[in-house]
């Protein structure tokens, strides 16, 4: 239902249709069959209007139950920049991508996001059926979600990965791209709060875990902790943090993170000088 919707159109024969795919997303081929005027001299065209909107078919990590969660195709995705934590800006507030990482099971409640390994022990699938199952009301996010719906998403994937024992680099990146969807819609307070959070998981990752290559390489991960203690007002704790991902740089291949590490120590200079200054 989401992905497409069908137009049928007669038209001249000795007209030329041209559809593309940069300003309508529409395809054309020809059935003779529904040309209702029945006449040589015109042709019938069915025009596939698709959507941004896609049912991708997932299958729930914990109770297995089989359903469907909106995606969004990427050709539709137009990406306007990035904030200085790596929060992406979407030309479109409707067609975001971070409205729909996380699938949601409507059945168990179980949500996740592809960060996530696979695998469950027994005896956290119990844990999990105990502290979420059993409370769950039936309920379907795999439509298309408001910031709300996303939000809820989030928290219910954060709560499932810290029940689950994910990785604190994944636990932490669901708490940040909760901050991210209350920034977008103003929610100041609780955009701290879980910036709060993240930058506690992400620090425990760095000191504990380490961080698997596949997730987040640890140029990166300094970086970003810097950036959210800057976001916090905590300029100490993130100017010893931008010290160590500027000391990498001979061994780093990431050197846009560098000039990012660059940036925000300039801007953190220049912010002690002026309020030396006043």
């Amino acid at each position: 239902m989401n992905d497409w919707k069908l137009i049928f159109v007669n038209i001249p024969t000795n007209h030329d249709l041209l559809l593309t795919n940069d300003k309508k997303h529409w395809s054309t081929f020809l059935h003779p069959r529904y040309n209702k005027v029945n006449s040589p001299d015109y042709k019938v065209v069915f025009m596939m209007v698709v959507t941004p909107f896609y049912d991708k078919k997932t299958q729930c990590l914990s109770c297995k139950h089989s359903y469907s969660t909106t995606r969004i195709r990427s050709r539709f995705v137009k990406l306007a920049g990035h904030d200085s934590d790596f929060c992406p800006l979407y030309e479109s507030s409707e067609i975001n991508p971070l409205l729909y990482n996380v699938s949601v099971c409507p059945m168990c409640g179980f949500s996740y996001t592809d960060d996530f390994t696979a695998y469950i022990p027994s005896v956290l699938k119990s844990e999990l059926e105990k502290k979420i199952s059993l409370h769950w009301q039936p309920q379907d996010y795999g439509k298309q979600r408001s910031y709300s719906d996303a939000i809820n998403t989030y928290k219910l994937a954060a709560y499932c990965a810290l029940i689950k024992k994910e990785k604190k680099v994944t636990i932490a990146g669901l708490y940040l791209r909760t901050a991210w969807l209350y920034r977008k819609t103003g929610e100041q307070e609780q955009e701290r709060r879980f910036i709060n959070l993240a930058t506690h998981e992400y620090i425990d990752a760095y000191l504990t875990d380490g961080v698997p290559a596949s997730l987040m390489s640890e140029t990166k991960l300094l970086y970003i902790i810097a950036e959210l203690l800057r976001r916090q007002d905590k300029i100490d704790e993130s100017v010893a943090y931008l010290s160590k991902v500027i000391g990498k740089q001979h061994l780093s291949t990431e050197p846009k993170i560098i000039e990012m590490a660059r940036e925000r120590w300039y801007e953190i200079r220049e912010v002690y000088r002026e309020t030396k200054s006043i």
